[in-house]
């Protein structure tokens, strides 16, 4: 099997991230998350994806992912998003 490139996420480390983050660690059981001083970088091999259903799950309200744009610092990988989820993948 080919070695596959880590993808990432960061955001501010923020209440308005929370949902995010914790969307993030609940659907890629594979990823590591590193709290900075700050921030909060979410690294995985391959692939990282959140569903809105489990972002609004979370936040007890209807989210829009247009909202995690405000907090996220920075990424790597392509994104792929619509209204019902948000990801970045290498291949």
């Amino acid at each position: 099997m080919a070695k596959q490139n880590k993808v990432f996420v960061i955001f501010q480390d923020t209440e308005d991230s929370r949902p995010f983050v914790d969307a993030f660690e609940q659907e890629n059981t594979d990823a590591s998350i590193e709290y900075l001083p700050g921030l909060v970088r979410i690294e995985a091999e391959g692939r990282l994806g959140i569903t809105q259903e489990v972002v609004s799950e979370i936040a007890g309200r209807e989210v829009d992912l247009q909202e995690m744009h405000i907090v996220l610092v920075s990424l790597s990988g392509s994104v792929d998003e619509d209204e019902d989820g948000f990801s970045v993948a290498w291949g």
